[in-house]
């Protein structure tokens, strides 16, 4: 059976959601900074080598270890927008509202997924 739960809706935001976020936001800043020391180390300690990617076997994990950093990096700092974007409409009084039908988003699927911003039936599947 389909949940019943409304959600929150715009005026019955749940009073901890902005405190989840705002520490969530912070989390993925201090990683985001991480990571950006890591990739500086990596890039440091590339250059002093005359590792050739192309010949060397140390070079091909010098490369992956780079392009592994540097997705995750960006994945952090999209996920840290969309964190922004869910602050923002928790300012504006529309977190919690299914940005397609206008209805409120279940509880749940914002205690599951905070930076909602549609309802499950909305939902857009993933592009990979």
């Amino acid at each position: 059976m389909p949940s019943t739960d409304p959600g929150p809706g715009p005026d019955h935001a749940p009073a901890d959601a902005a405190s989840r976020l705002r520490d969530e936001g912070a989390s993925l800043r201090a990683r985001i900074v991480q990571m950006q020391e890591d990739m500086r180390v990596v890039i440091e300690s590339s250059r002093d080598s005359n590792a050739d990617d192309e010949h060397d076997p140390e070079g091909q994990t010098i490369a992956f270890e780079r392009s592994q950093l540097a997705a995750m990096t960006d994945q952090a700092r999209a996920h840290l927008r969309d964190v922004d974007a869910a602050l923002e409409r928790l300012a504006e009084g529309r977190y919690g509202v299914c940005e397609v039908c206008g209805q409120p988003i279940p509880a749940g699927r914002l205690e599951a997924r905070p930076t909602a911003r549609t309802c499950v039936q909305h939902v857009r599947p993933s592009v990979p």
